[in-house]
């Protein structure tokens, strides 16, 4: 194992406790990765990080599903230094670039082609939730309303607007519909019942004129949802949601921005229902593991005035051309049918595992997002899908000091979600699947020692 570097000159404690230390004492109490991986990274390739300790982890984080080729990919590489030596500039607002063409000929080419045909792209802030912002304005100045038709257990960022479309928000301009779930399901039948159940409730509130719901001016759905625990959108739910939508008017928002660039084993997670929605949500991946994002959408929508929605940093060449490299490498080696066909595998072992593991409530996921809800099998009067969070902090744990990085989600913070990248490889998948399951049956013997 390569000795940890040596602190720069002049740093007054280089080594990974003091880094760790001030960093506990200068950064806000929002921090959360850093709280429950106290590592400090000083090289990463493909799914390995190590950290100044010497130690090496396989990632299953992925910065949060922005690395679909994982750490420090040649192409991505390749294509910053490109633009750097170039002379190029770095920073250019929304001027037209080579660079800037270059990643939406691209991005066109990997669309669903019925939106590609007609489509426009709003470059945004560098974060999904900027994009989000830009999405919920659009459709609300397209169409001249205000409401929005929102899911339970959603995330889709956290500045206002995106919070309040978000599962944990109140707000009186958001319906919050049911989403569907088979664990858990909150009509109690789970299945294609209750997805159907799911969709009569959304129609029902629109067209009742008692309902107290007025056509609103969008609905935003992830078809993964990713924070709110690894779900999948059931196929015919989501085609239906289609259909509610264009028949009366409503733009359907579908926020690919952890499900994209083929996490899911599609290139977009609403490519698995053959459903195209009026505006997409791109974030993430589509940088290349740096900050980009946009939003693409039917050109009918494109009422924005100059300068309606801007943002400083829309022009960042060096996520551009990185993007272009990950959309172009992910097409052209078929990566997302390489997620799928792995997803399956590791989505069946796990589900082997749970087998033996009475703590494992529920095993789901759809391509490389895969997700272990935990549960406490010594309460079995507890409502289905409460969790059992401690357990999941301590399953994290041991992943991390068995070398494997995971994080969690879900209602109560129950399920340990794995994220890795596309470019995983057989033997990775192995050995993430050991060290998981080496995990979760070292926090149950401590559980009850």
């Amino acid at each position: 194992m390569p000795a940890a570097p040596s602190a720069p000159p002049g740093a007054p404690d280089g080594g990974p406790e003091g880094i760790l230390r001030r960093q506990s004492l200068r950064e806000s109490a929002a921090r959360t990765y850093a709280r429950a991986l106290p590592i400090v990274p000083v090289r990463a390739r493909g799914m390995t990080i190590e950290g100044a300790d010497g130690r090496r982890y396989l990632d299953c984080l992925s910065g949060a599903g922005t690395l679909a080729l994982g750490h420090n990919h040649p192409v991505v590489l390749e294509a910053i230094r490109k633009v750097i030596d170039s002379g190029a500039p770095l920073h250019v607002l929304d001027l037209a670039t080579p660079v800037k063409d270059a990643f939406t000929t691209e991005l066109f080419t990997n669309l669903p082609p019925a939106l590609a045909a007609d489509a426009r792209v709003q470059f945004c802030g560098p974060a999904g939730t900027d994009a989000v912002e830009a999405a919920l304005k659009l459709v609300r100045t397209a169409t001249g309303r205000d409401g929005l038709l929102a899911f339970t257990g959603a995330y889709h960022g956290m500045t206002a607007g995106s919070l309040a479309a978000s599962g944990g928000a109140r707000d009186v301009e958001v319906t919050r519909l049911p989403y569907p779930r088979d664990y858990a399901c909150p009509f109690g039948v789970g299945g294609p019942e209750g997805a159907r159940l799911g969709a009569r409730w959304t129609e029902s509130l629109l067209d009742d004129p008692k309902s107290g719901v007025p056509v609103p001016a969008g609905m935003i759905l992830e078809p993964v949802q990713g924070e709110g625990g690894v779900i999948p959108a059931p196929d015919a739910w989501l085609r239906r949601m289609r259909e509610i939508t264009a028949a009366r008017g409503i733009p359907l928002i579908a926020d690919e921005v952890q499900t994209g660039v083929g996490r899911t084993g599609a290139f977009w997670g609403v490519d698995h229902a053959g459903v195209v929605p009026d505006v997409m949500v791109l974030s993430k991946a589509i940088g290349g593991s740096l900050p980009l994002a946009v939003i693409v959408y039917r050109a009918e929508l494109d009422v924005w005035q100059p300068g309606a929605h801007a943002g400083t940093f829309r022009g960042n060449q060096l996520a551009m051309a990185a993007g272009t490299a990950t959309l172009a490498h992910v097409r052209k080696n078929g990566l997302d049918a390489r997620a799928a066909e792995v997803g399956d595998r590791m989505l069946a072992a796990l589900r082997a595992l749970a087998a033996d593991h009475p703590c494992i409530g529920d095993v789901r996921g759809r391509g490389l997002m895969l997700g272990l809800e935990l549960v406490d099998p010594e309460a079995p009067d507890a409502p289905t899908g409460d969790g059992a969070p401690q357990l999941a902090a301590a399953v994290r744990q041991e992943c991390l000091e068995r070398g494997l990085i995971v994080e969690l989600g879900g209602r109560h913070s129950s399920v340990v979600r794995l994220l890795p990248p596309l470019t995983i490889t057989d033997e990775q998948a192995v050995a993430v699947l050991d060290r998981l399951a080496d995990a979760v049956t070292a926090a149950e013997r401590n559980r009850h020692p």
